[in-house]
């Protein structure tokens, strides 16, 4: 069956959704103590860790758990809303003039909180961190993510991006650091673009979990590519996510900053560096390696995974769900993760895929443009 570009937008942001309510409840443990907790693996939707969520530490007063989505979501929903004012490709520039007001001026539904309110109120402060240096501070957009801390913030949501440029990897890609410049620096800049271009490639009619390791190998740079190439080497040794967790989490462990207790992260963590990378997006590579693309395999290796499995569960459901389509993403969960959260999880995959398609036309008009004056200037040959 062929996928058209809305079966695949609706994979990727539903799948990614999906991923990222699954991952929150268990966010921030070891596999080991997921299994203490839950009596075994994860293979759906849970309840929070803490029985008392509200005042709990270190997670309160996020309801995460019974199908909420996190701030992974809530971003990634918010950026699609960027491309659909603009309906064009986005910049940096785009973050300060859209991006921030959003966050800062619209009140809206948060399913950890339980409440109505600003998405602002919700995001961590790697992600404020647009708000203060953009709206009060009037950096630069495409120098504002230096000086940020350097993790998953702004790779998590950069997903749209690979929607609007389906097939084209490398514009994903440029596109991605340009937008994560006001958010990011270093590996996490890096990592938000490399996250993009793999969405792209996923889209690519006869794409495959290899075909996208490649492209992602072919764009990355520094340690974010010797990260993915160490962990997708370690998980085509494996076929189940079980035998996977170990070893993925060795293979990335010599160029992930944070160090071996996700909640004490070590004094070099979250610096800028060549050497390092983010864990989360080499992880999701890996586990789509493992269960060779298919989002259930991806999505629950990323879940059972531990650490940062929230992100890394959303970036293994949208690229798996991109690979896939919608059909991929099992409905009772995205039924519940839907119910749950408050949310209707297949507009913003409708809005997007329309923006695409008029981004595509304008791209083919540009091109028509440039071959027709670059004809001109070359003259005959």
């Amino acid at each position: 069956m062929t996928l058209t570009l809305e079966d695949r937008a609706a994979g990727c942001l539903v799948g990614a959704a999906v991923g990222d309510a699954l991952g929150g409840p268990v966010e921030g443990w070891s596999p080991d103590q997921i299994v203490e907790r839950h009596g075994g693996r994860v293979h759906g939707i849970v309840g929070p860790w803490h029985e008392d969520w509200r005042t709990a530490r270190p997670i309160a007063p996020y309801h995460k758990g019974d199908g909420h989505v996190t701030d992974d979501t809530l971003m990634t929903h918010a950026l699609v809303r960027v491309y659909e004012a603009v309906r064009d490709h986005l910049d940096a520039y785009a973050v300060a003039e859209h991006l921030v007001p959003d966050l800062m001026t619209n009140p809206r539904w948060i399913p950890e909180l339980e409440a109505r309110a600003l998405p602002l109120q919700r995001i961590f402060l790697a992600e404020k961190w647009i708000v203060s240096r953009l709206h009060y501070g009037h950096v630069d957009p495409r120098e504002a993510g230096s000086g940020n801390i350097v993790n998953c913030g702004a790779a998590m949501y950069m997903a749209p991006v690979g929607i609007v440029n389906a097939g084209n990897p490398q514009g994903a890609y440029a596109e991605a650091l340009d937008i994560a410049g006001a958010h990011q620096s270093s590996y996490g800049r890096e990592a938000a673009g490399v996250f993009a271009a793999a969405v792209a490639a996923a889209c690519r009619p006869g794409a495959t979990a290899s075909s996208v390791v490649d492209t992602a190998l072919e764009l990355a740079k520094d340690g974010t590519r010797e990260a993915i190439a160490a962990v997708c080497e370690v998980a085509a040794r494996h076929r189940d996510f079980e035998s996977a967790l170990a070893p993925l989490r060795a293979a990335v462990a010599p160029y992930d900053s944070v160090g071996p207790d996700y909640r004490s992260p070590s004094l070099g963590a979250r610096r800028p560096s060549r050497l390092h990378a983010i864990e989360e997006l080499p992880v999701a590579l890996g586990m789509l390696v493992v269960s060779d693309g298919a989002y259930e395999g991806s999505v629950l290796g990323a879940v059972n995974y531990g650490r940062d499995c929230d992100s890394i569960a959303t970036m293994a459901g949208a690229i798996s769900g991109a690979l896939e389509g919608a059909r991929a993403v099992p409905p009772a969960w995205a039924k519940e993760v839907a119910e749950a959260s408050r949310l209707d999880l297949h507009a913003p995959a409708a809005a997007l895929a329309a923006v695409a398609r008029e981004v595509f036309a304008r791209d083919r008009a540009r091109r028509r443009t440039h071959e027709a004056a670059f004809s001109s200037i070359a003259g005959p040959r």
